[in-house]
């Protein structure tokens, strides 16, 4: 399952990211990376090809695209540079919360503007305290008159210093039996909120990850995402279906890229009077890279095609997530050992795979918590049946 199983005019959307990928961004994303510079030139183009409204439903997208054709995309740009296909992750499930959740006044205000790029949203899950357990976070919201008051902090933030809109879990009754009762979304702007300090990272650079603090900060009442407090557990918890698919699909692109690239140098160096992909050790290791590589995409296009259906498909996200973030950690290893001493380099790429390819293994919910939600589910439908 891929490109070819999309309409015709999807698989031109996603030929179209490939070819700029090839053109704009695999030549740069190296010297970019080691830079640690953020990329605005290729951020403008991407706004300018639509990336940003892929995952705005077509009421306020002219770029609106199914699940299945959002997933390789993202997979497109990862095989790029990871930090690209991160940079309109966050922003792509906000912008489905906003569709599904919001105010029509929030809709309206946001999402036109989220569809262009105008406007880029970040997530505010995590906090320094934890991140697994999002109903124990510790940021308050209490209501004062038209306003919330806003104490608390935020790590972990991708594209906050460039986001014209940050969604953050808050809690707004501490007392809540039981607690995710107590939880709620704010659609947060610049202003209301201090960007506390960048995150030093392995890999996943050029694009940020920063603190975020909340210090008696006043946000309106009107930021309230569906205008009703105690819904926003379970707005993220759906919202995060996507972020899992993305996340994946993220994986599947590092890791076809250390797969390409392996195959490639494979192929070109020679050892003992034969190029090195014969050597059955290495012709082993190109195999069950591929066969990974393709098991993941597979998940993940099954995961989209459930969200595309409406059909609750945490279950088939959380696989998905769990076996390609795992997958590509593998690929990215193996294809630095087919490289030998080249692979540890900084000049080349496989090196960069590596380093980026463990972000997906505790990005949008750590493995750990996948398989906890998998084996819920499981149990569950077996009830259910």
């Amino acid at each position: 399952m891929g490109a070819r199983d999309l309409p015709e005019e999807e698989q031109a959307v996603v030929e179209a990211a490939a070819r700029w990928v090839d053109r704009e961004v695999r030549p740069h994303a190296g010297r970019l990376e080691r830079a640690q510079e953020y990329p605005s030139a290729l951020i403008d183009q991407m706004k300018a090809m639509g990336v940003f409204g892929l995952a705005v439903p077509a009421r306020w997208s002219e770029s609106a695209v199914s699940t299945r054709c959002f997933a390789l995309v993202t997979e497109e740009l990862a095989r790029g540079w990871m930090s690209l296909a991160g940079a309109m992750g966050g922003h792509s499930v906000v912008a489905r919360l906003i569709a599904r959740y919001g105010t029509a006044e929030q809709q309206e205000r946001w999402l036109p503007r989220m569809a262009t790029g105008e406007v880029r949203a970040a997530m505010a899950l995590t906090e320094p305290s934890g991140g697994s357990d999002l109903q124990d976070i510790r940021t308050r919201a209490v209501r004062d008159g038209d306003e919330y008051v806003v104490d608390g902090s935020k790590t972990w933030i991708t594209n906050a210093r460039h986001a014209g809109l940050v969604a953050t879990l808050v809690k707004t009754d501490p007392h809540a039996s039981p607690r995710h009762a107590g939880i709620s979304i704010l659609l947060v702007e610049p202003g209301h909120v201090e960007v506390s300090r960048d995150l030093p990272k392995l890999g996943y650079r050029g694009v940020e990850s920063c603190e975020l603090s909340f210090a008696g900060s006043r946000v309106p009442a009107s930021a309230l995402l569906g205008g009703e407090e105690g819904r926003g557990f379970a707005q993220f918890m759906a919202g995060l279906e996507l972020g899992r698919v993305q996340v994946a699909a993220r994986a599947v692109g590092v890791g076809r890229a250390a797969l390409e690239d392996a195959l490639a140098y494979a192929q070109q160096r020679e050892t003992f009077g034969r190029p090195i992909w014969e050597h059955q050790s290495v012709g082993n290791l190109l195999a069950d890279m591929a066969t990974k590589v393709h098991a993941s995409r597979l998940l993940v296009m099954d995961a989209a095609a459930g969200i595309d259906a409406g059909r609750r498909s945490d279950l088939e996200a959380g696989m998905a997530k769990l076996y390609a973030s795992e997958a590509c950690m593998q690929v990215a290893l193996d294809a630095m050992r087919i490289h030998g001493a080249a692979g540890y380099s900084a000049e080349i790429d496989v090196e960069r795979y590596f380093r980026d390819a463990p972000l997906m293994i505790v990005g949008e919910g750590t493995n750990e918590i996948q398989r906890t939600v998998i084996v819920r589910r499981l149990v569950e439908r077996a009830r259910e049946s």
